[in-house]
């Protein structure tokens, strides 16, 4: 009997300092990377008021820092219990989710210029949008659109092997730009338990598996 081994090309680069831990850097690579691509997408001008739904989520805290660091204006739109937790990072106005047209139409009567999606409302989240404007799923979501809209799916793996936005991430976090939040810490084991609660939503931070000691 023979047996295949596929070898996968691996990219290499140096850590950030900063995260001593290999749980804190195992949470910072792909979630960083998604809101480093989320934001490049629209290609938006400093001052531009960006709007980010789910910005308490494990991409979405990242995409507030950076947005804030680029120089856009962040309008956060979540749930009640993250209230607290998007004005620590520091978006500059913090809206509670109720009706996602209305209530983003309520502070922008034109729409909003760009918005991302990371807390798969889709379609709810849409006619908050200018007309001609740009929304980024994070969700894979792509359709259909109206008025229009771009819509811009947005997956971390393209980056993958992307060493100058590596190096880059990595060295915001060491600047302290970005706020790491391990959600938690799990055996390689519990891997469906993971995968379960990501489904299931509301996890703040990233979950990260232990593939060092499997079984704990």
């Amino acid at each position: 009997m023979h047996q295949t081994i596929k070898a996968i090309e691996l990219t290499q680069f140096g850590g950030p300092e900063a995260l001593p831990t290999f749980p804190e850097a195992a949470a910072l690579l792909l979630n960083a990377v998604t809101a480093r691509l989320s934001l490049n997408t629209p290609a938006l001008s400093p001052g531009t008021t960006l709007v980010l739904a789910g910005a308490a989520g494990a991409v979405g805290g990242f995409a507030v820092e950076t947005a804030k660091a680029e120089g856009l204006t962040v309008l956060a739109y979540t749930s009640d219990a993250d209230q607290t937790t998007v004005r620590d990072l520091d978006a500059d106005q913090v809206l509670r989710r109720q009706d996602a047209t209305s209530d983003i139409r309520g502070v922008l009567p034109g729409g909003a210029p760009a918005l991302i999606d990371g807390a798969a409302l889709n379609a709810q989240v849409l006619g908050a949008v200018v007309d001609g404007g740009a929304m980024v799923s994070l969700k894979g979501w792509t359709g259909p659109t109206e008025r229009g809209i771009t819509i811009h799916p947005v997956s971390s793996y393209r980056a993958a092997t992307d060493t100058a936005v590596l190096d880059r991430i990595a060295r915001q976090a060491e600047n302290g730009e970005l706020t790491v939040c391990v959600g938690d810490l799990l055996p390689a084991s519990r891997a469906a338990e993971a995968h379960q609660r990501l489904v299931a939503g509301g996890v703040r931070g990233r979950l990260v598996l232990d593939f060092a000691n499997p079984q704990w």
